[in-house]
């Protein structure tokens, strides 16, 4: 876990909610921390709708594959919606606490 002073997250604040998402998803990638990406799938408008939210998950590797191509699916690639400020928050949390 590492120190973020308020200039860290003014650097983080200014950046697109798409590169924050970027930065978030390699580091979690990299981390293999599923409950990441199931959280974020979790609070997505349309996840509640979605048949494809079990808890059936095969290897780390196709959980990550499935959850990234559901990400893309429900936020339409990179259009957030109501859901962006919620959105930056968690990708800026994730990084100030696990960079």
């Amino acid at each position: 876990m590492s120190d973020t002073t308020g200039a860290q997250l003014d650097d983080l604040d200014r950046l697109s909610t798409e590169e924050l998402r970027e930065r978030a998803f390699a580091l979690a990638h990299s981390r293999h921390d599923r409950h990441f990406f199931w959280d974020l799938i979790r609070h997505l408008p349309h996840a509640q709708e979605s048949n494809l939210l079990d808890d059936s998950t095969g290897s780390i590797g196709e959980f990550l594959d499935e959850v990234i191509g559901m990400w893309r699916e429900f936020t339409g690639h990179e259009q957030y919606g109501e859901a962006e400020p919620l959105m930056r928050a968690r990708f800026i949390d994730y990084l100030t606490k696990h960079s």
